[in-house]
């Protein structure tokens, strides 16, 4: 897929993502090179120039994306990251059929009836969501955790024989 991307859409390869239902392609936007007063205004010009970029490529990504789509038999989806801000493009929402028992039903019917989710699918997918967020702080916090360990490792005393 990426030998089919023009020089210059992104700064190296981009991320591709594979599932059975969507290909996703994000791709790291050149730099920007100004000054800013804050970061406020440096996140409004990553969100200015991702929204260049989606609006000057987007004749030439729906034809990638229509050739990709024959060929691979799953949609193509975009997305552009500059800095600390990533946007994705009109990405797939897939139905997921899932059986569910009453004690988890009652937490989506509670997510819904407070107001958090517009339905059940809304409320699954915010659990999801949720889910992935404590996931990656645990993960890092793990992964963290370890290179502490290889750092007193490092410094500690070697073992006799070495």
């Amino acid at each position: 897929m990426s030998g089919r991307l023009p020089d210059g859409w992104f700064v190296g390869a981009p991320a591709v993502t594979v599932d059975r239902d969507e290909i996703l392609v994000v791709g790291e936007l050149p730099a920007l090179t100004d000054d800013f007063a804050d970061e406020a205004a440096r996140a409004a010009a990553e969100a200015g120039r991702i929204a260049r970029f989606r609006e000057d490529s987007r004749a030439e990504r729906v034809e990638i994306a229509r050739q990709g789509q024959h060929r691979y038999e799953r949609e193509i989806s975009w997305g552009a990251r500059l800095g600390g801000t990533e946007e994705l493009f009109t990405t797939v929402s897939a139905p997921v059929m899932t059986r569910l028992r009453q004690p988890e039903r009652v937490i989506l019917d509670t997510l819904v009836d407070s107001g958090v989710a517009r339905s059940r699918s809304d409320a699954l997918a915010w659990a999801v969501r949720l889910v992935g967020e404590h996931a990656d702080t645990w993960l890092a916090d793990l992964r963290s955790a370890m290179e502490q360990v290889n750092r007193l490792r490092e410094q500690g005393p070697t073992r006799a024989g070495e």
